[in-house]
C-alpha cells in the first residue's frame, strides 16, 4: 500500500510517500518540505492568511517531487492522507482539500490524520522504532503533553501544560532576546555558548507532584532578567540568559518524564515533536532514563518538525491496526482544535 501524507496545519508544507506491506513496519520512500519561517519572521510569528496562501502554492511542487524521488506515479497512490487537526483552521483546509481533491481524481479514498498523533508515531520511522506500551512526551509547538500509549488510537492523558507550553517559552524567551523567529533553534545556538547556572529561574510545578507544566512563570522571569540587563546587554549576558532559560525548560520537562515513568512502571519512553530536536533535553533525558533503566526513542531529526511523512505514517499504522477507515465519499471537514486522547474516547 502507498500512502501520499500532506502537512499543512501551520508554518511548514510537506508531503510525503510512505509505503506499507502487510504488517511489516511503514517505510519512508520519499519527502520533500518547505518552511514559511523566512516569511513570516518579518512578523514576528505566523500570520494565518500568509501561511494558508503558501500552502497553495507549495503542495503541488512538492508533490510532483517526491513522486520523481520515489520514482511512483499518481497511479500508484492506494491512499491520500492529510492533517484533520488541530493547527490554524485556513492551512488545515488547503491541505485537506487539495488531499480530498487528488483522491478523488484519482479514485481512492483520503484519510483525516491527527496532526499530534502524527508526531507521536513518528519514531516508528526511526532505525531502532519502540515497541507498545510506552510514555510519550509531546513537546510540539503549543503543546506540551504525557501521554500513556498502549497502542495505536489507545492514549490516556498523564498530564499537559496549564498555559505556555514548553515550544512557546523556547520562542518568547528568543523573543525577549531579541533571537527573531523562529526561536526555539535560535535560543539553544545561543545558549551553548553561556552558562546554564547563571541565572536562578524558576522550575514551575517541579515538586507539584503530579504530571501538569506550567512555562508562564518562567517567561514572565525571563523577561524580568532581561530587563535588568539594561537596553545593550553584553552578549555574554545574553548567552547566559539563554542557557539560563533553556535549562529551566529542559529540567522541567525531564523531571515529569522520569516521574510519568515511575508512576506507570513501563521501561520505554518516546519524545517527539519539535522540541524533541533540542540536543540539551535529548543528553538529559538520556542521563535521566539510563538511571531508571529506561530506553528513549526519539524520531530522526529531520522528522522531529512538522512533516509529510508522519502523516502519511499515522495513516499508515492506524489502518494497519483496524483504527481507521479510509473515506471514497469526497466529503471532508478539518478540526484546529482537537485533543490528541479523543482518537480513544478516554
Amino acid at each position: 500500500m502507498n500512502i501520499l501524507g500532506i502537512e499543512s496545519s501551520c508554518d511548514e508544507t510537506g508531503v510525503a510517500l510512505v509505503s506499507v506491506d502487510g504488517a511489516a513496519t511503514p517505510r519512508l520512500r520519499a519527502q520533500a518540505l518547505h518552511s514559511q519561517a523566512d516569511m513570516h519572521e518579518a512578523y514576528g510569528g505566523v500570520v494565518p492568511e500568509l501561511a494558508s496562501r503558501d500552502h497553495i502554492r507549495r503542495l503541488l511542487p512538492l508533490t510532483r517531487q517526491v513522486l520523481e524521488e520515489a520514482g511512483a506515479a499518481l497511479d500508484d497512490l492506494d491512499l491520500v492522507a492529510y492533517t484533520r487537526g488541530p493547527g490554524l483552521a485556513g492551512a488545515l483546509l488547503v491541505g485537506a482539500g487539495a488531499a480530498v481533491a487528488l483522491a478523488a481524481s484519482l479514485g481512492k479514498p483520503a484519510l483525516g490524520v491527527h496532526h499530534l498523533e502524527g508526531h507521536l508515531l513518528s519514531p516508528f520511522l526511526a532505525p531502532d522504532p519502540p515497541s507498545f506500551p510506552f510514555v510519550a512526551l509531546l513537546v510540539s509547538g503549543g503543546h506540551t503533553q504525557l501521554m500513556r500509549v498502549d497502542g495505536v488510537g489507545d492514549y490516556e492523558l498523564l498530564g499537559e501544560t496549564i498555559d505556555d507550553a514548553a515550544g512557546e517559552a523556547f520562542d518568547k524567551s528568543a523573543k525577549l532576546l531579541g533571537l527573531g523567529y523562529p526561536g526555539g533553534p535560535a535560543l539553544a545556538r545561543l545558549a551553548t555558548q553561556g552558562n546554564p547556572a547563571a541565572f536562578a529561574l524558576p522550575r514551575p510545578l517541579l515538586h507539584s507532584g503530579d504530571l501538569d507544566f506550567s512555562f508562564a512563570g518562567l517567561k514572565t522571569a525571563v523577561m524580568t532578567q532581561h530587563r535588568k540587563l539594561g537596553p545593550t546587554p553584553a552578549e555574554a549576558s545574553r548567552a547566559d540568559l539563554a542557557a539560563s532559560a533553556q535549562a529551566a525548560i529542559v529540567d522541567v520537562l525531564v523531571a515529569k518524564s522520569m516521574r510519568a515513568m515511575q508512576l506507570t512502571g513501563l521501561r520505554r519512553l518516546v519524545v517527539a515533536g519539535g522540541v524533541g530536536a533540542n540536543l540539551r533535553l535529548r543528553s538529559t533525558l538520556d542521563a535521566g532514563a539510563s538511571k531508571l533503566g529506561v530506553r528513549v526513542h526519539y524520531p530522526p531529526l529531520a522528522l522531529c518538525t512538522d512533516n509529510g511523512a508522519m502523516i502519511a505514517l499515522a495513516a499508515a499504522m492506524r489502518v494497519q491496526a483496524g483504527r481507521a477507515v479510509p473515506d471514497s465519499t469526497g466529503a471532508f471537514d478539518v478540526r484546529p482544535r482537537w485533543p490528541l486522547h479523543e482518537l480513544s474516547g478516554r
